[in-house]
C-alpha cells in the first residue's frame, strides 16, 4: 500500500511540476481572494488604509480576521487543487487505467492525498507570508500555528480526495464538488481558525482543545477515505 501510495504521489507531483498550474493559477487565486476579502473588511474599519504600495495598513478588524481570511483562501484553493488532481485522471481514460493497474485503492487514496497535501502546504506557507504583509498578522507561536495548519490540511485533503473521486464523473462536477465539500469541512475550518488565533495571540494552551478536535477530524477523515476510496474508484 505504501509503495503504491508513493508511486501515485510521485506521478501527481511530476505532472503538477511540469504543468505549473498550482503556481501559475491556484496561488494567484488564493492571494487575490485574501486581497479582496481584506479590502472588503478594511472598508468598514476606520483604522485600515490602503498604502501607496497597495498593501493594507494594520487595522484592528483585519488583524482579528487574519486567521479566518487565511483559511478561506486555503479552502478555496484546495477546491481548485482537488478538481485539478482528478481532471488529469479524466484525460485519455487515465482513470480506467489507474483502476486496472492492480494498485491498492487505499494506496491510490493516500498517494493522491499526499500529493495534494504537499501542494497545499507550499501554498499555505506563501499565503501566510501574504497575510503577514497584507494584514500585519504576527504569529507569536509559530510551531502551534504550523501544527494546527498541518492537521487541518490533512482533513482538507482527505475530504477533497474522497469527494473528488465521487464527483469526477459527474457532468456538474465543477459545482457539485464545492457543494459537497464546504459543509463537511466547515467544522475543520472553524477549529483551525480558533487554533490559529490562539497561535497568533501567543496562548497555545487556550487553543489546545481545538488541536484535539483537528486531530480527531484528521484521523476520522483519513480512515474513512482509506476504506471508502476503493468502492468510489470502481463507480
Amino acid at each position: 500500500m505504501l509503495r503504491d501510495a508513493f508511486l501515485v504521489c510521485e506521478k501527481d507531483l511530476r505532472i503538477e511540476l511540469k504543468s505549473k498550474i498550482i503556481f501559475n493559477q491556484v496561488l494567484p487565486f488564493g492571494m487575490v481572494v485574501m486581497l479582496l476579502f481584506g479590502l472588503a473588511i478594511g472598508k468598514f474599519d476606520s483604522n485600515s488604509l490602503v498604502t501607496a504600495s497597495g498593501s493594507l495598513s494594520n487595522g484592528g478588524a483585519l488583524k482579528s480576521a487574519a486567521a479566518g481570511l487565511f483559511w478561506i483562501a486555503v479552502m478555496l484553493s484546495a477546491v481548485i487543487g482537488v478538481q485539478r488532481s482528478f481532471a488529469i485522471e479524466n484525460q485519455d481514460q487515465a482513470r480506467d487505467a489507474l483502476r486496472l493497474s492492480a494498485l491498492d485503492p487505499a494506496g491510490i487514496f493516500l498517494g493522491k492525498a499526499g500529493a495534494l497535501l504537499f501542494q497545499l502546504v507550499v501554498l499555505e506557507v506563501i499565503i501566510a507570508f501574504g497575510a503577514v504583509f497584507l494584514f500585519g498578522m504576527h504569529i507569536a507561536t509559530v510551531w502551534f500555528f504550523c501544527l494546527a495548519a498541518f492537521l487541518a490540511t490533512l482533513s482538507l485533503v482527505a475530504v477533497g480526495v474522497v469527494y473528488g473521486a465521487l464527483t469526477s464523473g459527474a457532468r456538474t462536477k465543477e459545482t457539485l464538488l464545492p457543494l459537497l465539500f464546504f459543509p463537511v469541512i466547515a467544522p475543520v475550518l472553524l477549529s483551525a481558525t480558533k487554533a490559529c488565533e490562539a497561535a497568533i495571540a501567543g496562548t497555545p494552551s487556550s487553543g489546545m482543545i481545538w488541536i484535539e478536535v483537528l486531530l480527531a477530524f484528521a484521523f476520522c477523515y483519513l480512515a474513512l477515505g482509506t476504506v471508502a476510496f476503493g468502492p468510489l474508484l470502481e463507480e
